[in-house]
């Protein structure tokens, strides 16, 4: 079974890595590119937590302090949005790391559970581009988020001829895809290599049901959603759909 990941690195190659060692064949071509915006560390003072939505959100936090966190920033509490984000945020050097198990919504609900708006703003590290309020739903709250905005990712302006020939000969099984974003660069992709008719080869396994929504332009064989929005639950959903070797047989929607 050949899968397409299609994630910004480095956890493209991370999660190709596990897709292989489960019987999958990777084929790794990121839609989304991370750039650092930064130039500098953000000013936390006064705040009583940092928040994290993504693992690129830690890593890029690191970079813009200079490759290690400011004291002052190690010594804040961060709240996690998963795993993966939870893992960073310690690799970047926090020591207090709190993983909501989840995403933006319970993220949300988890800070709204342990923390008091009285106590000082929230610093939400964040990209340009975020999927879902998380802002805005702790504001609702009484909460003061405060914005760094540390990276960009900018998005694939064509799929590479490697990849759109392996589309044309229909050598695809399915296609990971991790945010809303990237579901809708890759339809639009497909879509101006004259490729659309393509996704009928191909099951979209998405991280999210908001995932899927943003994907279901498209004429999939199948589109499948993973249990709970974490990496591990979407490798469970590709790795159990067929032995290795196996071509899927999903159903037409």
């Amino acid at each position: 079974m050949r899968i397409l990941v299609t994630r910004p690195q480095p956890d493209a190659d991370a999660f190709a890595a596990l897709l292989a060692a489960r019987g999958v064949t990777p084929v790794v071509e990121p839609l989304l590119t991370v750039r650092i915006v930064a130039d500098g560390p953000p000013d936390g003072s006064g705040a009583q937590a940092v928040l994290l939505t993504s693992a690129n959100g830690a890593r890029a936090l690191a970079r813009a302090c200079g490759g290690a966190l400011t004291a002052g920033l190690a010594a804040l509490p961060a709240w996690a949005v998963g795993a993966a984000t939870a893992a960073a945020a310690r690799d970047a050097g926090f020591a207090a790391v709190h993983d909501a198990d989840g995403d933006a919504a319970a993220l949300a609900a988890a800070i709204r559970r342990a923390l008091a708006p009285a106590d000082g703003p929230l610093l939400h590290v964040r990209a340009h581009h975020v999927a879902g309020d998380l802002s805005g739903a702790l504001a609702a709250s009484g909460f003061e988020v405060r914005p760094a905005v540390l990276y960009r990712t900018e998005g694939a302006t064509a799929l590479s001829p490697r990849l759109q020939a392996d589309l044309r000969a229909g050598t695809l099984d399915g296609v990971t895809l991790f945010s809303p974003r990237t579901a809708r660069a890759f339809a639009s992709l497909l879509v101006a290599a004259g490729l659309a008719d393509r996704a009928r080869d191909l099951t979209a396994f998405c991280l999210s049901a908001a995932v899927a929504d943003a994907a279901g332009e498209l004429p999939w064989r199948d589109r499948r959603t993973a249990a709970v929005p974490r990496s591990e639950a979407l490798l469970d959903l590709v790795a159990g759909q067929a032995a290795p070797g196996e071509r899927l047989q999903g159903v037409e929607q």
